[in-house]
């Protein structure tokens, strides 16, 4: 990965950090008094929305963290190395996460007549849709595994060659 592609991915990574923050600091305050000021469906659904809302965005700011690391391995060249499946399954395990967390508000949602039902209908998708990139990240971690077995099997060949030289 070349030293341009690295440094803009850092900085994409920057920057949805601070917005997360941002979201963190600004945001879900104001949507608690949002909601405070809401329908009585809702207020009673208030303080299960807001601790979905900061427990997402927790799990969102893992994910950036741990894909950090990675490009930092990456750059490195040190990828294709045991140390990287904790990352990708930390990944895995916050997307995970925040696939529940999406389904929770779904279940906080439903019950009243605040939130129509086809709303709920989609929130449940989404949360198919979140579960669908853990899927997909497990797939690479599988991928993963085998390019670091492969490397693993050319470093002993090279070895094997090496003595034989």
């Amino acid at each position: 990965m070349g030293k341009l592609t690295v440094l803009a991915l850092r900085a994409v990574l920057v920057v949805l950090l601070a917005g997360s923050v941002f979201v963190q600091a600004v945001m879900v305050p104001l949507l608690a008094i949002d909601l405070k000021e809401a329908e009585a469906d809702l207020v009673t659904q208030r303080v299960p929305l807001l601790v979905i809302v900061v427990l997402g965005v927790l799990a969102f700011q893992v994910v950036l963290v741990c894909v950090w690391r990675l490009v930092t391995m990456v750059r490195r060249g040190t990828v294709f190395s045991d140390a990287a499946f904790r990352y990708v399954d930390v990944i895995t395990g916050a997307f995970a996460a925040a696939a529940l967390l999406v389904f929770g508000i779904a279940v906080v949602l439903a019950p009243g007549e605040a939130v129509a039902p086809g709303i709920v209908l989609l929130v449940c998708g989404v949360s198919v849709a979140v579960l669908g990139v853990a899927l997909i990240v497990l797939v690479l971690r599988m991928l993963l595994a085998q390019a670091v077995a492969r490397d693993i099997e050319a470093a002993q060949m090279q070895a094997e060659l090496a003595e034989v030289i």
